[in-house]
C-alpha cells in the first residue's frame, strides 16, 4: 500500500521563502559593494587598489562629533567630510575616521543596522572585502560598511551605482565589533 505523500505545513514554505529571499538580498547587497570613490586620509595614506586610483585631496581631518547627531550609542556618518564617528552609550566619540563613500549616498537621517556579514566575499569589483554592516537602501542599492581584505583603498567608480562604504582595514574591523545589530547609524550633511 503506498504512503501518502505529506504536505508541508504553510510556516515552513514561508520560512523557506524568506530565507532564500534573505539570502539573495544578501548577495546582491555584496554586489553593490564596488567601485566606490576615493577620498585622502588625513592620517596616513592608504595603499591603492589600482594605479589609477587618485584620492580627493580634504581638509584637516576633524574630530568634533556634528552637532545634531543624536544622543547614545550610535555610529554618525557624514557625507561631505566622508568620516564616521563611533559613539559611545555617554555620547563620547571612541573613533573617528574617513571612508570611500560608494556612488549612490544614503539621505540623511536616522537608521539602524540590520544585516551583517563576516566571511570574506569578493564585492562586485573583484576585490576581497569583509565586516560588511549592512544599514539602508536607495533607489534599489543597499548601503553598507566594508573593508577590504588587503587594506587597498577602492578603484575610482566606473559608472556603476554601488552603496560600499570602504574603510581601512583597523577601522573597518573596530566598525564590525562596535555595530552590532540594531546599533543606530545616524547620517549627516
Amino acid at each position: 500500500m503506498p504512503v501518502p505523500a505529506r504536505r508541508l505545513p504553510s510556516w515552513a514554505w514561508v520560512t523557506g521563502l524568506t530565507t532564500g529571499a534573505i539570502a539573495v538580498v544578501a548577495v546582491l547587497a555584496v554586489q553593490a559593494t564596488d567601485g566606490t570613490r576615493p577620498v585622502a586620509t588625513a592620517t596616513t595614506p592608504s595603499p591603492s587598489a589600482t594605479a589609477t586610483a587618485t584620492p580627493r585631496p580634504t581638509a584637516k581631518a576633524p574630530t568634533a562629533v556634528p552637532d545634531d547627531s543624536g544622543t547614545g550609542r550610535r555610529i554618525v556618518y557624514s557625507l561631505s567630510l566622508n568620516r564616521v564617528w563611533l559613539i559611545d552609550a555617554s555620547d563620547s566619540p571612541r573613533r573617528t575616521f574617513t571612508v570611500w563613500p560608494g556612488t549612490v549616498d544614503p539621505d540623511p537621517g536616522t537608521y539602524t543596522v540590520g544585516t551583517r556579514s563576516e566571511p570574506v566575499t569578493t564585492g562586485s569589483d573583484g576585490v576581497r572585502i569583509e565586516h560588511i554592516v549592512y544599514f539602508a537602501a536607495k533607489s534599489g542599492v543597499n548601503i553598507a560598511f566594508s573593508h577590504a581584505v588587503d587594506g587597498s583603498s577602492p578603484p575610482p567608480a566606473s559608472g556603476a551605482r554601488t552603496g560600499g562604504i570602504r574603510t581601512q582595514r583597523d577601522d573597518g574591523t573596530a566598525l564590525w565589533e562596535f555595530a552590532t545589530t540594531g546599533t543606530t547609524v545616524t547620517v549627516v550633511e
